[in-house]
């Protein structure tokens, strides 16, 4: 297998570049990104396709990663209670080697070909749920195994990779390969690959919870009201949606606890 996240940078003798130079290299890489996740928005469709109906049947979405890969995956679920008002059961980032590894790497986690499916088999993983492989190479043990024995299980599986035709790729029924080409710092799949991963993980949770009704026009009317900032947007929705002044539209989210409660109950 050909890893293309591996392959030499396109640029040589780094160290001497200028830092003006450095950032718009960089910058020059990074918007490449944007269209190649673009060449996969018909796999990345289909995924959503599936995950949307396993929800309403009380389904759920787990993320399944090792390092980088497996940080932005607990970073994406870690955001869907705040942002739409869900439980924090109902989207689960999992990282070979647990929340340590969020900060500091445990060695040899990912590597292990056990590990991930102990960890899925901790929240009873079953066929209503989606699982989706978060791997830049395609080639971690930690998620591989993990994928394998949910197609054992019929467990529905997907996969985020950066490399085409990778194990990882052969143990999912919804792949999604974004192929990057080589990052700037050679192997340093932190940058682009990473960039394309969020990306997805981007869309994916976000055109989900549209689809389960979590938004309302463009409006995230079921976030949660965690601090000042969050309630003041939520009482400014409130004040477009039903014209009523500040001081009331606040009151009312006091009171009912969300925007689309206020807005709901609001009797004018």
């Amino acid at each position: 297998m050909k890893k293309t996240t591996e392959s030499e940078s396109n640029y040589v003798a780094l160290e001497k570049m200028s830092t003006a130079d450095l950032l718009i290299n960089i910058n020059a890489e990074d918007k490449t990104v944007a269209l190649s996740v673009e060449k996969q928005l018909s796999q990345i469709e289909n995924l959503i396709n599936v995950i949307v109906p396993k929800m309403k049947e009380g389904g759920r979405l787990f993320y399944l990663g090792a390092g980088t890969s497996g940080r932005l995956g607990v970073v994406d679920a870690s955001e869907c209670p705040p942002t739409f008002g869900v439980d924090h059961g109902l989207v689960i980032g999992l990282i070979a080697g647990g929340d340590t590894a969020m900060r500091k790497a445990v060695e040899f986690a990912e590597d292990s070909r056990e590990l991930g499916w102990n960890d899925l088999s901790e929240y009873a993983v079953n066929t209503n749920d989606v699982v989706v492989g978060i791997a830049a190479s395609g080639t971690t043990p930690y998620v591989i195994a993990a994928l394998r024995k949910c197609q054992e299980e019929n467990i529905t599986t997907s996969c985020i990779v950066c490399n085409a035709s990778s194990p990882v790729f052969e143990v999912s029924d919804y792949p999604i390969e974004v192929v990057v080409g080589p990052e700037f710092v050679t192997g340093s799949t932190r940058m682009k690959s990473g960039t394309a991963q969020k990306l997805v993980l981007n869309m994916i949770s976000t055109a989900v919870m549209i689809q389960l009704g979590k938004v309302k026009g463009n409006k995230m009317v079921d976030m949660q009201l965690s601090n000042n900032k969050l309630v003041d947007r939520g009482t400014k929705m409130i004040m477009s949606e039903i014209e009523v002044d500040y001081e009331t539209a606040n009151s009312l989210l006091q009171k009912f606890g969300s925007v689309r409660n206020a807005i709901n109950n609001y009797n004018g």
